[in-house]
């Protein structure tokens, strides 16, 4: 497929946007409290971002970068909004063309290929839903989802592996697939995949009409855009359903989180199978005009992302608590941070370790935010915030945030609680619909409008919130809750501890005691000295009885395919010990 090459970062978009001045009542803000108040979402009828995002960013701003790719061997392509708006019209007649339409779930299982975002926008101009899905999928994952959802078609990488998982579970599910396609992403992929019924969806789209004209009844506001299937630590992932009107909600995680700039160039790194791509891949990205950096990889390599943020000159960048961690143990001197204005972090709570190493390193302070795949940015430390490490900031505007017992009352300040978002004045921009074809599980978490989020954590004195723990992972010893995140930060600060997760482990007086399960860092090997040297550490750093009274040296921790620690494995490993 023939590129042209797009005009360069912020010199093609020397005049602001039309977007998202036009979704947004007002744009500028004085304080947090004037953001919190004041900022609203105008939602037009009928709304759907591939037709009024990125077809208008095609006429308005039809040579401005939209995408630009590489990849860890050295390969690299980039798309201007025109040609984003051409591609995805030939996604959406290939699609079309293969009986898919409005209302069908459809797949995508494209880890970070270019070609995910043309296929996501067909999608959803052809009113169709959504399935974005990780290439780590058993064939169980698989028939699972496509029995849950229905699934009409999966499109997926050239990968023999993963297709013949598919294969395998195609002859279970219930409802057979209307089409499975592949995408070539690799040389030689054309001799690996000829067999019937596979289609080369590449070719399809090479060969489709470039242009695609809107359907009248292409979508209403509350049509399922997006399905994601949480990971989750326990139990069967629920399917979160997500409308039309979803990508609004991001914009306030692109502009004020981000804080993307027009013509600028971020990267979130994220596999597009999970929300978080969602998050910062796409949406409130392109709705603020911003250019989106892909870095296609299989293997983590800290120095060469690094040397990707400082080559390609990206203003932006947002990744999860681990990443940071590398980067920290890297010379971060040797690199050219001059373009990067903003850096962000979510995914887990951060360490304060990491931090202020990360400043010293870029003098640039991480800030952080907290919300779920069911919600947006829910809590963040807005621009007008000074970041207390650790803390997930202040409620994002349209979040009525609150903190319950267990009896249902609210916190006092510096009480531990749930956090919950009330709904009887208004839903959040860009919160979910519920979960699909599962009322009784909705119900069981958005009741009486109020929606748990079964996280626990607690507010200073400041309005700052901190994360404390999933509700089922809060301790309790001796009379005492002990949230895991503080016990882990403070091993984190030790530097034998690369990894580690704390968990409670059953005992007949204390009800329960704390736990430590640790993967040290290379330099470090096991011994009873260091398990004391830990504790500790642990017991100098913060409250004496939080300390880990078992200390368990491992070399890898339990993880779902999403990259959360499965802490509940660890429970369970424990009390078949006992």
């Amino acid at each position: 497929m023939s590129l042209s090459a797009p005009q360069d970062s912020q010199e093609a978009a020397s005049e602001r946007s039309s977007l998202p001045d036009k979704y947004l009542t007002k744009t500028e803000f004085e304080s947090y409290e004037d953001f919190y108040k004041n900022y609203n979402v105008i939602t037009p009828e009928n709304f759907n971002f591939a037709y009024d995002v990125i077809d208008v960013l095609a006429r308005e701003k039809s040579g401005q970068r939209a995408l630009q790719w590489c990849d860890e061997k050295g390969e690299e392509a980039a798309f201007t909004f025109a040609q984003m708006k051409s591609l995805s019209d030939k996604a959406a007649n290939a699609l079309r063309e293969n009986g898919i339409g409005k209302g069908d779930p459809v797949m995508l299982v494209l880890k970070r290929r270019w070609q995910f975002w043309p296929v996501i926008l067909a999608l959803h101009k052809l009113g169709a839903i959504a399935i974005p899905a990780t290439h780590l999928l058993t064939a169980k994952d698989i028939i699972y989802r496509c029995d849950a959802a229905a699934i009409k078609g999966i499109i997926c990488v050239d990968d023999p592996e993963l297709m013949g998982r598919i294969d395998e579970a195609g002859k279970t599910i219930k409802q057979k697939l209307r089409f499975k396609a592949f995408i070539l992403t690799g040389s030689g992929a054309e001799d690996r995949v000829t067999q019937p019924p596979w289609i080369n969806f590449s070719l399809l789209m090479e060969n489709a009409p470039s242009e695609f004209i809107r359907p009248q009844d292409a979508n209403s506001n509350a049509d399922i855009m997006l399905l994601y299937f949480t990971s989750g630590t326990t139990g069967l992932p629920k399917m979160v359903r997500h409308d039309f009107t979803y990508p609004l909600g991001h914009i306030a995680t692109a502009k004020y989180w981000h804080q993307v700039t027009p013509g600028g160039l971020h990267l979130t790194v994220a596999d597009t199978g999970w929300a978080k791509a969602a998050w910062g891949c796409i949406y409130g990205q392109w709705l603020c005009a911003a250019g989106i950096f892909i870095y296609d990889y299989d293997r983590f390599s800290p120095s060469a992302m690094l040397e990707i943020i400082s080559r390609y000159r990206l203003t932006s960048f947002c990744a999860p608590p681990t990443i940071y961690r590398f980067f920290i143990k890297e010379d971060l001197k040797k690199y050219d941070f001059s373009a990067l204005k903003n850096c962000s972090v979510a995914g887990e709570p951060l360490n304060p370790e990491i931090f202020e190493q990360f400043l010293a390193g870029t003098g640039l302070k991480l800030r952080e935010c907290y919300g779920q795949t069911e919600l947006t940015v829910s809590l963040c430390t807005w621009p007008w915030l000074e970041p207390k490490p650790g803390s997930m900031g202040k409620p994002a505007p349209g979040y009525d945030i609150d903190l319950l017992r267990e009896d249902g009352s609210s916190c006092s300040m510096g009480e531990e609680g749930q956090i919950v978002v009330r709904t009887d004045k208004r839903k959040p921009w860009g919160m979910f619909g519920g979960y699909y074809r599962d009322e009784t599980l909705t119900k069981s978490v958005w009741n009486n409008d109020i929606y748990h989020t079964g996280d626990v954590a607690w507010k200073d004195e400041n309005g700052y919130y901190w994360f404390v723990g999933r509700n089922d992972d809060v301790i309790k010893s001796s009379g005492y809750r002990i949230g895991p995140f503080e016990v882990e930060s403070a091993l984190l600060e030790h530097p034998a501890v690369l990894e580690c997760v704390i968990t409670g482990f059953p005992d007949p007086d204390r009800g329960a005691v704390v736990k430590a399960t640790v993967v040290l860092s290379k330099q470090y090997s096991t011994s009873d000295e260091l398990k004391t040297e830990l504790q500790e550490h642990v017991k100098k750093t913060t409250a004496p009885y939080k300390y880990p009274r078992i200390v368990e040296f491992v070399n890898e921790l339990p993880k779902t395919i999403s990259g959360k620690y499965r802490r509940v494995q660890i429970r369970e490993k424990d009390l078949n010990k006992e």
